[in-house]
C-alpha cells in the first residue's frame, strides 16, 4: 500500500477573494495555482485547495497542527476581529487549539498543537 504524504483539504468558498486573503495575508500561504474557478495554496509543504461553493454545500472543518499555537495566535490576533474565532484554549484530548471561521465559506479551521 502506498504511504500517505499529507492531506489536502478542498474548501468550498462562496467568496473566493475573501477566502484567498484569509489564507495568504493572515496565515502566510502562497498560491501555486490560480484560475477563475480553482486555487491551490501552499505553506511549509502543506496545501489547501479552494473551489467555488454551490448552494447546498454543508459545514466543513479541518485541522491544521502547528508547533506553537500561541505564537501563531500572537501573530494573527489583532487581524481576526471581523472573523468569528476562539482564542487558544486547552482540550481534554491533549491539544491546545484556536478556532477560526474561514471567510466566505461554511468552514471552520481548527489550529492546534499537542500539549502531551
Amino acid at each position: 500500500m502506498s504511504r500517505a504524504l499529507f492531506l489536502s483539504p478542498m474548501v468550498p468558498t462562496f467568496k473566493p477573494e475573501e477566502t484567498l486573503a484569509f489564507f495568504k495575508d493572515l496565515l502566510g500561504f502562497a498560491a501555486v495555482m490560480e484560475s477563475d474557478t480553482y486555487w491551490v495554496l501552499i505553506k511549509d509543504g502543506l496545501t489547501v485547495h479552494l473551489l467555488p461553493a454551490g448552494p447546498d454545500i454543508g459545514q466543513m472543518e479541518f485541522y491544521l497542527e502547528v508547533e506553537d499555537v500561541d505564537a501563531l495566535w500572537a501573530e494573527v490576533e489583532d487581524r481576526v476581529t471581523e472573523i468569528r474565532h476562539r482564542a487558544p484554549f486547552d482540550r481534554d484530548y491533549g491539544m491546545r487549539e484556536a478556532h477560526l471561521d474561514i471567510p466566505g465559506t461554511n468552514c471552520l479551521l481548527f489550529i492546534g498543537q499537542s500539549i502531551r
